[in-house]
């Protein structure tokens, strides 16, 4: 009985550093860089880049080629559509 105790043990001390290791530094990465998303300057930053974008965006000519905006004008219709056929 205790050599399947201790069997127990160093198995589940193995799978637990193997969790560490594999997929416990993996969270830490990810939470690392949804955390340096969050700071302060990155967010400032973040709205700096929109806004440039914007400033673009408004700048050309012709911002949809002419298809996307066909393509684009069909997906409204048909959302206007199913919304006025629920009430």
């Amino acid at each position: 009985m205790k050599l399947f105790f201790y069997k127990t043990i160093f198995v589940a001390f193995v799978f637990f550093i193997t969790f560490k290791i594999t997929i416990g530094s993996t969270v830490k990465y990810v939470e690392n860089k949804i955390y340096s998303l969050s700071s302060k300057e990155n967010l400032e930053y973040i709205k700096q880049k929109i806004k440039d974008e914007m400033k673009v965006a408004v700048s050309k000519e012709e911002y949809i080629k002419k298809d996307d905006a066909i393509l684009i004008n069909q997906f409204i219709k048909k959302i206007q559509k199913d919304l006025n056929n629920q009430n």
